[in-house]
């Protein structure tokens, strides 16, 4: 159980996590806040990259139809160094998650609190490739 933070801003690592959606040994978890977020980064990404929006809305769509849904309903803010993340340690809470991927680990100090791992990209999917 993981969550992918929308900063995970190399293209490669964060195809080679997102193409693992579905995959039974890991499940992507969503609130809206966070689906919120990946689509504004992804606009922000896609003017620079020339994609179509079109296509931005397919991948939400996919991710959605394929990740866990939480709602969350109580805050613990400020917690984090960066009170921006706060809503992604909150889901992470909500879904029990394992691990949070993001390049940023200073601004997830403190979350081991909570039995959450915050690891690179390059780490989860050296986690992913272990349990093959």
């Amino acid at each position: 159980m993981f969550l992918l933070q929308p900063c995970v801003r190399d293209a490669v690592l964060r195809f080679e996590l997102l193409r693992r959606v579905g995959d039974e040994r890991w499940q992507l978890h969503l609130s809206t806040a966070l689906l919120l977020e990946y689509e504004a980064s992804a606009q922000r990404q896609a003017q620079e990259l020339w994609l179509q929006p079109g296509l931005i809305e397919a991948v939400l769509n996919y991710l959605c139809a394929n990740a866990q849904e939480h709602r969350i309903s109580f805050r613990w803010r400020p917690f984090l160094p960066d009170p921006d993340d706060d809503f992604i340690l909150e889901l992470a809470v909500v879904a029990k998650a394992q691990y949070i991927v993001t390049h940023n680990l200073r601004d997830f100090a403190g979350v081991e609190a909570f039995g959450i791992e915050a690891i690179t990209p390059v780490q989860m999917l050296v986690k992913l490739s272990e349990t093959s």
